[in-house]
């Protein structure tokens, strides 16, 4: 992707092709998901957390799959699930810092992007086109929900909340791995906190975000059934959860 700042000189006559297809994951097994979003997303697929190694930064992802290179999601070119992940729904734009402030990007090698068809960018005095409003108003929705749900991972990490697990896959061909990297809300060490830690969880609304992403684990029976069309079709998925070993006491 070739992500270049939107200037309205520059790309007055730029349009974007509206196509719902999202063919821009069909090779993406996990897509980035911000806290306003975990509720809707938690009934269609399973919300993991995951660490960059490069930046030691934790991120919210979903789950499209657990092969590299293969979104289940995509059925017959085209996305499959009622919900859609705002930093899937976002392309061909990005917001990214501009110098002291967020700016709109968008990506000048999409298929999307071009001059024949599809919506306007700017109107004829320079303005942003009805479309690109609305574009940007999801991309600035997408920014504020992406820094809430840093300050609640923040919290989860500060609570010693996350757990590393590990997906057991039984394959129907009989072969089996396991896939690590991913850590998960350990319920054990949530039900241990005190009366005070619950209820900031809950004024700070970190509370139903907690619950929905353990109910999202359920759809990893979701994976399973989808992966049944597929060239590696999975006969079951187990989940375990790897708690930290306890710190033995010195005399």
């Amino acid at each position: 992707m070739n992500y270049i700042p939107l200037d309205k000189e520059k790309h007055k006559d730029l349009r974007v092709n509206l196509n719902h297809e999202f063919a821009h994951v069909k090779d993406a097994h996990i897509a980035a998901a911000s806290l306003k979003e975990y509720a809707q997303l938690a009934s269609c697929m399973p919300i993991v957390f995951v660490k960059d190694p490069k930046s030691e930064i934790t991120h919210s992802v979903v789950m499209l799959g657990t092969e590299q290179n293969v979104n289940l999601y995509m059925q017959s070119g085209k996305w499959s699930a009622h919900s859609v992940p705002l930093n899937i729904q976002r392309y061909p734009f990005d917001v990214r810092p501009d110098g002291d402030k967020l700016g709109v990007y968008i990506d000048a090698d999409s298929p999307l992007v071009g001059k024949e068809e599809g919506e306007l960018l700017f109107t004829e005095t320079g303005e942003a086109s009805p479309y690109l409003d609305n574009r940007q108003k999801l991309l600035s929705e997408l920014a504020n929900s992406e820094m809430a749900t840093q300050r609640f991972i923040k919290k989860l990490i500060e609570l010693k909340l996350l757990d590393p697990i590990v997906l057991r896959v039984q394959y129907a061909s009989g072969q089996q791995r396991n896939i690590n990297g991913m850590q998960s809300i350990s319920e054990k060490r949530l039900h241990e906190l005190s009366d005070e830690q619950t209820l900031e969880l809950h004024k700070a609304g970190f509370l139903g975000a907690i619950y929905a992403i353990l109910l999202s684990l359920g759809q990893l029976n979701r994976l399973v059934q989808m992966s049944t069309e597929g060239e590696t079709p999975i006969q079951s998925l187990q989940l375990r959860i790897e708690e930290p070993a306890k710190e033995e006491a010195t005399a």
